[in-house]
């Protein structure tokens, strides 16, 4: 399915939260992480994003590190008031660029915030997240700072990422989370346990990110080869030999079903977590124009509850072989 014009329809997040388009765009891979870098290609597709009726853009300070933000910027001159602009602080980097720990303290907080306003050129974040929560500071000291930039106009709503259901809990009672931003997808499903229900208890939004699997779930890999050098997602369990020969499988059973919904397997991916309850936002990265245009067209795609069960029926929960991120990573998920 093709997007003709302003196609994609919005929806708020959680109770309190801003109003987006249903799907939005996560634009990490643009400067870092997978293969392949065109800033000229970026920018368009930011420019066709919000064409297209994409009001959602997402970015962290630790993209680049700090180069997507200003790469974010540049796109948005002139049509900052066309999006709800989203950005992360928590994870630290080197000045090699390597992973140094996540920080949440209440001067670490402020100090992010000044450089992301100052690297994306804007005067408020519309959704400021911790990227990663701190098992060293207490959540509500630093949900308290968070709540410090709110009241100073900097910030106008909060959001978590990948926290766990006490901390949701906490932070929550210290100053309204909008939303929470977690991996989810039809082959990552942990999240409908436990972390779905708080935060549609708490009128939480919730917003997807990798949706489409780390571009698996859009068919882009074959074989394990087909990942360039240089691009993480080598180091991910799920795209590693055995582990992507069982995948494989169940991804051409997802393209089966997406040919009865004349559909690609990456729209049947993205319309299955619209149809979850709770308004679930993704947010599918990409920096190619064609892509994204897929992506938005899965806005279109109609579900019914027997087109679920089918896809339930082919991707259980616990379908996906192999962990979702190399052990290291896993180890910075909040459990708590």
């Amino acid at each position: 399915m093709k997007p003709e014009g302003d196609t994609v329809k919005t929806r708020r997040l959680g109770a309190q939260g801003p109003r987006v388009s249903e799907i939005g765009l996560g634009c990490m891979g643009m400067s870092e992480f997978y293969a392949g870098r065109d800033d000229n290609e970026s920018m368009a597709t930011i420019h066709r994003a919000i064409d297209l009726g994409v009001t959602f853009l997402d970015t962290a300070d630790v993209y680049g590190p700090s180069t997507n933000e200003q790469l974010v910027g540049r796109a948005l001159a002139g049509r900052r008031d066309a999006i709800v602009l989203a950005t992360k602080f928590g994870n630290v980097r080197g000045p090699d660029g390597s992973f140094v720990g996540v920080n949440g303290s209440p001067e670490y907080v402020r100090k992010a915030c000044d450089l992301s306003l100052q690297r994306l050129n804007v005067e408020r974040i519309d959704l400021y997240y911790q990227h990663r929560v701190d098992p060293k500071v207490p959540i509500e000291d630093t949900v308290g700072a968070m709540a410090d930039l709110v009241q100073a106009g900097k910030v106008a709503f909060l959001g978590l990422s990948e926290a766990s259901p006490s901390t949701i809990r906490r932070a929550h009672a210290v100053h309204p989370i909008a939303a929470l931003q977690t991996e989810y997808s039809i082959w990552t499903r942990e999240v409908e346990e436990e972390i779905l229900p708080t935060c549609r208890e708490l009128g939480i939004g919730f917003v997807a990110y990798s949706p489409l699997g780390r571009g698996f779930l859009a068919g882009r890999f074959r074989r394990p080869g087909d990942v360039e050098v240089g691009d993480r997602r080598r180091e991910f369990p799920r795209f590693q030999e055995e582990n992507f020969a069982a995948n494989l499988q169940l991804l051409e059973k997802l393209e089966q079903l997406a040919r009865t919904k004349t559909c690609t397997v990456a729209q049947l991916a993205l319309a299955w977590l619209l149809h979850q309850p709770g308004n679930v936002v993704p947010i599918p990265g990409t920096k190619q124009r064609a892509r994204l245009e897929e992506n938005v067209g899965a806005s279109g795609v109609p579900l019914s509850p027997d087109d679920m069960a089918a896809i339930d029926a082919v991707a259980p929960k616990g379908a996906a072989a192999g962990s979702r991120y190399p052990a290291a990573a896993m180890q910075a998920i909040d459990r708590r």
